[in-house]
């Protein structure tokens, strides 16, 4: 059975086991032999991070190709307009090619969610809004790009889910193992 672990990557992290730059990186948070990270989050974005040993898991969850949703909780600068969020909906036209479509909503800032270290700029006279986005691909920096180019650039950025498995119970910088659910991901 393929080892599955779920870590709620903080703020800051990059996304590898080794880094030429004194920056902290995934084996300052996890020391499972033989476990690699399926996709990658920036190191100014947090949230989910699924590693496993299983190669061809890994395949599943990270190549695009696969189809597997990815949800991210994004808090932008300004409020956005139903006409902003239906680009974002339809796909957004990228200096690599247009997006896939997405589906996006408008949530509440989600009431258990942690203060990040350091905290985002925040401007007076400018409100914030939180959104869900559902993406099916993983561009470098694309969520950034996508709200960026609707007008609403992003402030915090954080991956909750990947295909059947969320964040829900695991704190920042914490993991825990979880099952590998083949089945469900067996038709990516």
């Amino acid at each position: 059975m393929p080892r599955v672990i779920l870590f709620n990557k903080p703020y800051g992290v990059l996304c590898q086991f080794t880094s030429a730059s004194q920056r902290p990186t995934l084996k300052d948070y996890i020391a499972v032999p033989g476990c690699y990270a399926a996709g990658r989050l920036d190191a100014d974005s947090e949230g989910l991070v699924v590693l496993t040993d299983d190669g061809a898991l890994q395949h599943r969850i990270a190549d695009p190709r696969h189809k597997l949703p990815k949800v991210y909780w994004v808090q932008v600068e300004g409020v956005p307009a139903e006409a902003a969020l239906e680009r974002l909906r339809n796909g957004v036209p990228l200096r690599d090619g247009r997006t896939r479509p997405a589906r996006v909503r408008r949530i509440d800032e989600p009431g258990w969610l942690w203060p990040r270290t350091p905290p985002i700029r925040i401007r007076k006279a400018i409100p914030t809004t939180w959104i869900e986005l559902e993406l099916s691909e993983g561009r470098n920096r694309q969520i950034r790009r996508m709200t960026a180019a609707v007008g609403f650039p992003t402030l915090r950025l954080i991956r909750y889910a990947v295909g059947p498995w969320t964040l829900d119970g695991i704190e920042p910088g914490a993991w825990r193992g979880a099952a590998a659910e083949t089945g469900t991901l067996s038709g990516c």
